[in-house]
């Protein structure tokens, strides 16, 4: 089965009616090119001039989805009209199917068409002057160039801008999708951000509370209820006091209520002692000068998530916390009592040593967490230099 030839586009079929509708009403006026006088004109019947006038309209409609054929088709038409009288549409819609070449054609045949066309000027005005040798000799590839080479570099003019424009349009979609990418990417990190900071902040104080609560519903004793009630108004505070400045970043307040300063080693005592009123057996052995603050604000949260962590899982037993400052980085290391129990004190959700782990990687660190024996360990190595801590 043939294949079918694409339907022409609705303003190619504008084009082809103008052009043979304007052919006809010159041939019917009797307005042609040439007159019957003229050396070119061989056939000097009237109805010869309308063969190359339809067949060039005909190719108006394959200009844009056919742009070789037509060309082809055009110039063997615009060739067959030379030998005629002439009509000056016929003319026009050749010019026209030769700048439809370039703009609509292959880029390779694109960019040939120019050349040639070129050529074909030279050769036109070579060739008669050297024939004739008379100056009206010149006015043949004066009409070789303004018929064929000006619509192809009209069309090769019109064809870059139409590319640079569309190179332009594909550029700003790339940047738009990088820009969006970037966005999504930043919101995902920042969520990440939030997610460990709650996380850290809220875990510890709730666990004390899930566990101290157990305790006063458990036993029967009112002195040990109210000791655990004082335990869970102390972390209920402090928890609320945490939440709310994580709500003060999050909203970039300058208010009454703007956020506490962001947690640091000097606040590790503080942790510690309250690690203790919660009934852990803590020591702190803490030798660290002056760090920058994201690698700060990590150590302590490691520590922190560590005290949770013991709190809901580690025997009993007593929990170190060290920090050291050597070799350019901060040597963070949490021990506690590792063994079998029942089951954790407190509900918890399996994101604490995945953050951990998260903040020592952004800070471009190393992190370790598993049994050592009868200890369970948690080591974070933190660079302190300025170009790992950027």
């Amino acid at each position: 089965m043939a294949p079918r030839l694409p339907r022409p586009h609705r303003d190619d079929v504008r084009i082809a009616l103008g052009g043979l509708l304007g052919g006809l009403l010159l041939w019917g006026v009797g307005l042609y090119s040439r007159t019957g006088d003229d050396p070119m004109s061989v056939v000097d019947a009237h109805w010869a001039v309308l063969v190359p006038l339809f067949v060039t309209a005909c190719c108006e409609l394959l200009r844009r989805t056919r742009p070789r054929t037509a060309l082809l088709i055009g110039t063997a038409a615009i060739t067959a009209d030379l030998f005629t009288l002439g009509n000056l549409a016929t003319v026009v819609m050749f010019t026209d199917l030769v700048y439809a070449a370039v703009l609509y054609g292959t880029p390779a045949f694109a960019r040939r068409l120019p050349w040639i066309t070129g050529l074909l000027t030279v050769v036109g005005t070579v060739v008669p002057y050297v024939a004739w040798r008379v100056p009206q000799a010149l006015l043949i590839g004066a009409g070789v160039g303004l018929v064929s080479l000006v619509p192809a570099a009209t069309g090769w003019v019109v064809r870059n801008h139409r590319d640079t424009a569309e190179a332009a349009r594909l550029r700003a979609e790339q940047t738009a999708l990088l820009a969006e990418m970037d966005r999504s990417q930043a919101v995902v990190a920042e969520r990440a951000r939030v997610a460990r900071e709650l996380h850290d902040m809220v875990a510890n104080h709730l666990s004390a509370i899930a566990i101290h609560s157990t305790a006063a519903l458990s036993l029967d004793d009112p002195k040990t209820s109210k000791d655990a009630l004082a335990v869970i108004r102390e972390n209920s505070v402090a928890g609320l006091a945490e939440m709310r400045r994580l709500i003060g970043i999050l909203r970039k307040g300058g208010d009454d209520h703007a956020p506490a300063a962001t947690p640091t080693l000097d606040g590790l005592p503080a942790l510690v002692e309250s690690a203790r009123a919660n009934g852990l057996d803590v020591t702190l052995d803490t030798g660290v000068c002056e760090v920058p603050a994201p690698v700060e604000l990590a150590a302590y949260r490691i520590v922190q998530e560590s005290l949770t962590n013991a709190l809901k899982h580690a025997c009993p037993g007593r929990i170190t916390v060290a920090l050291a400052q050597r070799d350019g980085a901060l040597d963070v290391r949490v021990t506690s009592p590792y063994g079998h129990r029942d089951g954790p004190r407190a509900p918890g959700s399996g994101a604490g040593l995945a953050g951990m782990r998260e903040r020592v990687t952004l800070l471009g660190g190393t992190f370790e967490a598993g049994p050592a024996g009868a200890l369970w360990a948690v080591h974070a190595t933190l660079p302190v230099t300025e170009g790992d801590s950027a």
